[in-house]
């Protein structure tokens, strides 16, 4: 896998960049005892944040001809309808499991705690097609890797997953397969502890 920062590629200094880090909200404890808990609803309430946000990954792919941006449920549906507006690209839902009607295709995948799926339409994308896959955050790489096995069991060709916040070293590198990853900011740190 190949992680890319914003700020190393060609946006080093781009204030947009800190005011994406500045909405985003740190909730300690959250979902539960140790976890700081990076909430991106603050940004969606900063209008100026939330459009520089599909802006710049609007510029890095509105030239890569893609076809489809697959959004990870639910956060990757706040960030990913946009930029396949403004890209001319279609919006394809990646879901939990029976949240989608009719015939699916699904992909297991293990989290640090359990397991979970995602599931897409059968027929939702076809063979050849190029796609990117957007969702808030990557910690392990294991909700990513999923949603690539998913696209690519289809046929299609992913070109690169999109997240808005990124640890600096993605504890599961090895699970995305050699994909590129873009990243916008960092979680703040304070005293060894992500906020």
């Amino acid at each position: 896998m190949v992680e890319m920062f914003a700020a190393e590629n060609g946006l080093k200094g781009d204030p947009r960049l800190q005011a994406i880090s500045n909405a985003i909200t740190v909730v300690p404890h959250f979902p539960k005892q140790g976890i700081m808990f990076q909430d991106i609803t603050t940004l969606l309430l900063d209008h100026k944040a939330f459009k520089h946000t599909v802006d710049i990954f609007v510029e890095r792919y509105k030239d890569m001809d893609i076809s489809v941006v697959a959004g990870v449920e639910a956060r990757g549906f706040m960030f990913g309808p946009a930029i396949a507006l403004a890209i001319g690209a279609k919006f394809v839902p990646l879901r939990k499991p029976k949240k989608l009607p009719g015939e699916v295709i699904a992909e297991a995948y293990e989290l640090e705690y359990g397991s979970d799926c995602l599931e897409m339409h059968v027929g939702a994308v076809e063979a050849g097609e190029r796609a990117i896959v957007i969702d808030d955050l990557v910690a392990t790489g294991g909700t990513l890797s999923a949603a690539i096995r998913l696209l690519e069991r289809v046929g299609a060709r992913v070109v690169e997953c999109g997240c808005v916040i990124g640890l600096r070293e993605v504890k599961g590198q090895r699970r995305l397969n050699g994909k590129p990853l873009y990243i916008l900011v960092e979680p703040r740190e304070i005293d060894g502890c992500y906020y």
